[in-house]
């Protein structure tokens, strides 16, 4: 992988962790660097960044200290999402209120401009970029 994507890679996914990059920036950073998609697994603790060339890349995701909700709560989500979309909720907080709402991890469609959202059993909730 080019080191310059990379970096880019580590600068967003620091930054957003800090809670100092709102989610259209990431989008936008990681577009631009030519990443396709990339899949935030709560239980693992890991976030992985695809090329479209195939090519991946690997960085660690900090959970906050909350169990991860056995039932999916798709409204939950989706309010988290409107607090993000807001500015009121940065992402350190998305985190812990979506596990709280069951999620167990989502994957950025940047190509496709979405998100899937998941639960332990196979539920969903798909969001739409917004124009």
């Amino acid at each position: 992988m080019n080191a310059d994507v990379r970096k880019v890679i580590h600068e967003v996914a620091e930054g957003s962790s800090a809670g100092r990059l709102p989610f259209g920036q990431v989008v936008g950073l990681l577009m631009q660097a030519g990443v396709e998609s990339y899949v935030a697994d709560y239980r693992t603790g890991k976030t992985t960044y695809y090329l479209p060339n195939g090519e991946t890349e690997s960085v660690d995701l900090s959970m906050p200290d909350v169990d991860i909700a056995q039932a999916f709560d798709a409204p939950a989500i989706q309010a988290a999402i409107r607090g993000s979309q807001q500015g009121i909720v940065k992402y350190p907080e998305f985190k812990r209120l979506s596990c709280e709402a069951g999620c167990v991890g989502y994957t950025v469609w940047i190509a496709g401009r979405h998100v899937t959202y998941f639960g332990r059993r196979g539920e969903t909730h798909v969001e739409k970029f917004p124009n």
